[in-house]
């Protein structure tokens, strides 16, 4: 099995370029109060997080952030100190006890019992389910990963960072097995997009499947490091995938998803694959800054360079 990339949401320092990914993306909230938690000022994050309520996708987007910086932790205990019994606190402090973990900084067992604290606090909250997924994604077992994608999609569903981390983990099974049209990911992400609503961005899930599973079968058979001259874009398949997720996207009115730019990003690197540049330029427009490691960096290439060429070469051809 070939080494999992970054946990998703794995903040990178600029390069030359200027281009700055941040997991944070286009919420502006989430920036100012990651700022002000950075400093010890933990009201503000429990503010946001009081506002955020259910909205489960923008609750775990929100908190996996929070939690990335190394200080996280320390000011989520202090939280803690303050006001022990609180559900946000103790969700904040499994996220950083995962980061943590994920960085080699905090002992697994640390983080899966932080996680299971807080979702003793609050039973109906995915987030720290996703929190343990995320540990599992890297570190934990198969089983592991299907029995926590379970415990978050019985609370939410159509969790977006869920589906994402499950079909990463996917396309990872059978890497020596080349091409196949029938692998798991693909019944997965199909299972997944028709179960969820019309308005669902899990519509654009068999694309992100396609893509991973070209991150895994490249770095086991040498295929181009530049992923546009690979066949795996080319497909009949392939076509009909990236067609329904680009119309839908054309309909659909959910831009303010809290992860819709990591979506653009897919399915943007899909159609500059697929050779489709007036399709992909119109993505790119509606990126804007908001660019993301994951797919750019397919296979091990520098995502900043990979997404800047292909971005100017998409809007110099329209």
């Amino acid at each position: 099995m070939p080494p999992p990339p970054p946990p998703l949401g794995h903040r990178r320092r600029a390069g030359r370029s200027g281009q700055s990914f941040d997991p944070a993306l286009d919420d502006t909230e989430l920036i100012c109060v990651r700022g002000q938690l950075t400093q010890g000022r933990w009201s503000a994050a429990r503010s946001l997080l009081s506002a955020t309520g259910d909205d489960w996708d923008r609750r775990g987007h929100r908190l996996v952030v929070l939690g990335e910086p190394p200080s996280s932790a320390a000011w989520a205990r202090d939280w803690l100190l303050a006001e022990p019994e609180s559900p946000d606190a103790a969700a904040l402090l499994a996220c950083a006890a995962v980061r943590a973990a994920l960085r080699g900084r905090e002992r697994p067992e640390s983080a899966r019992a932080a996680c299971l604290v807080a979702s003793g606090r609050a039973p109906d909250d995915p987030t720290p389910w996703l929190a343990q997924l995320l540990l599992a994604r890297t570190l934990g077992t198969e089983g592991e990963v299907v029995r926590l994608f379970d415990e978050v999609r019985v609370r939410h569903p159509e969790h977006h960072h869920a589906h994402h981390l499950m079909a990463a983990r996917l396309a990872e099974r059978h890497a020596r097995a080349g091409h196949d049209p029938l692998h798991e990911v693909y019944d997965f992400a199909s299972w997944a997009s028709e179960q969820a609503p019309a308005d669902s961005p899990l519509a654009v899930l068999p694309v992100i499947a396609h893509t991973e599973r070209y991150r895994v079968l490249a770095a086991a058979d040498g295929r181009p490091a530049d992923p546009a001259l690979a066949g795996h874009w080319t497909s009949r398949r392939a076509r009909q995938v990236m067609k329904a997720a680009f119309d839908w996207w054309l309909e659909w009115e959910g831009e303010d998803h809290p992860r819709n730019r990591l979506d653009l990003n897919f399915l943007a690197h899909a159609k500059f694959c697929e050779g489709r540049s007036a399709e992909a330029a119109a993505l790119f427009h509606r990126i804007g800054p908001h660019a993301t490691p994951a797919p750019w960096s397919y296979p091990d290439r520098d995502p900043h360079h990979a997404f800047l060429a292909a971005r100017d070469a998409a809007l110099g051809s329209v």
